[in-house]
């Protein structure tokens, strides 16, 4: 007999939708069987990240994951293992467009 994966937290397309147009950016995480959204943080999100991560960088993670977080496998936030897992890809949610600068 076939194992069949059975993934937990997994969003409706239609709810994907919901949060694009609520929210711009919507990143799926996923680690094991288990599956998380998230939305792009903002400068409030960012801001209140650096502020509570000043002293302890774990906490920047875990505030933006936090405040970013729209749906999903409510395990994914309870179990360290999957929360590091999780918070070692944020780098990729936080991405910012570049710029330059040049003195005239």
């Amino acid at each position: 007999m076939e194992k069949v994966s059975i993934i937990t937290g997994e969003a409706t397309p239609e709810q994907v939708e919901t949060w694009k147009k609520k929210h711009g950016r919507v990143f799926q995480v996923k680690t094991g069987e288990s599956v998380g959204y998230l939305k792009k943080p903002g400068r409030s999100e960012l801001s209140y990240a650096g502020k509570v991560g000043a002293q302890k960088p774990l906490d920047f993670s875990e505030a933006i994951f936090q405040s970013c977080w729209l749906g999903g496998d409510e395990t994914i936030k309870s179990n360290d293992e999957k929360f590091l897992a999780v918070s070692s890809q944020l780098e990729n949610v936080i991405s910012v467009a570049e710029a330059e600068i040049k003195e005239l």
